[in-house]
């Protein structure tokens, strides 16, 4: 099979899901740390809290100029969770592990859509130029 051509549009679409993705690998990571730093100082955790909550806010509002569909929406329920401190740490853990994952389906859903432009589009194109 050969190899499709991507438009530029589509090249710039897919290099910005993939920063996307490389975000929720980072807050992941954290989201790890601050799992492993359970029993330790308050401070600690509240800084690994809010260094999660600041990343997620800044994905937030990245994705709410890139017409992302709910992916703002879940990044910055998120990022409001992360920043909440009169919760219990195993109930933010688990409603972080449980956003990332959600974040990471529709990234990867969004990524499997952009590649497929190219390959409907140039079918498209292909047919058009067979009709002329």
């Amino acid at each position: 099979m050969a190899v499709q051509k991507q438009s530029a549009n589509q090249v710039r679409r897919i290099e910005e899901l993939q920063g996307y993705v490389r975000t929720v690998d980072h807050v992941k990571k954290l989201v790890a740390e601050l799992e492993s730093s359970r029993a330790g100082n308050a401070k600690i955790i509240k800084g690994i809290s809010d260094n999660i909550a600041r990343d997620l806010s800044h994905m937030r509002q990245r994705a709410l100029t890139a017409n992302l569909g709910t992916l703002p929406d879940v990044a910055g329920s998120l990022a409001v969770v992360a920043a909440r401190q009169g919760t219990g740490i195993s109930v933010k853990l688990r409603a972080l592990q449980d956003g990332i994952n959600s974040l990471m389906m529709q990234l990867e859903q969004s990524l499997k859509q952009a590649h497929e432009m190219s390959t409907d589009k140039n079918q498209n194109d292909k047919n058009e130029k067979r009709q002329s």
